[in-house]
């Protein structure tokens, strides 16, 4: 099953939500430990949950400031992989800035939404005339009371594969 097709099916069923943040803890082995959990997803949003467990804690007995971090990362990363093809764009994190506004001390929530006409004049349009772009996502993330935990800003590198050029 390809990405678009189990982010459908997880758009309406709770086991396809599991199995879509099974995948999410598992394609990267840092997420594994945090537990990361798909909680709501469509085309154009992902809500994504970072339990309160001791692995995700820091010495104060609040969600460590990394965990957070990680959140905002994969929050925006998998919504824009999801909405572009894999096989086509190579995303890749450029830049990662956390402010941080109140100890979270409950689960915390990162929504991240896009809209097809955002992705068409900031990646898709750009990408006609340059080889590669730079596009910045907010992500604000809450806990379960609505206390404005941190304010994060993802900046990921998108460029064609025809355009990336690695060396050993």
């Amino acid at each position: 099953m390809n990405l678009v097709a189990l982010r459908e099916k997880a758009e309406h069923s709770k086991f396809y939500r599991w199995l879509l943040s099974q995948g999410l803890n598992r394609m990267v082995p840092f997420n594994f430990p945090h537990k990361f959990r798909v909680e709501e997803i469509s085309t154009n949003h992902l809500q994504v949950v970072l339990p309160y467990r001791k692995r995700n804690l820091n010495h104060l007995k609040g969600l460590h400031a990394c965990a957070l971090a990680t959140l905002t990362e994969i929050s925006s990363g998998f919504l824009l992989i999801s909405k572009l093809d894999p096989k086509r764009y190579r995303i890749i994190l450029e830049k990662l800035e956390i402010e941080y506004h109140y100890q979270a001390k409950m689960e915390a929530y990162a929504r991240f939404e896009i809209t097809d006409e955002w992705m068409e004049a900031n990646i898709l349009e750009p990408l006609k005339k340059e080889p590669k772009v730079s596009v910045p996502c907010v992500i604000k993330i809450h806990d379960r009371d609505g206390n404005h935990l941190t304010t994060g800003t993802a900046r990921w590198q998108i460029k064609d594969w025809k355009q990336v050029k690695t060396s050993l």
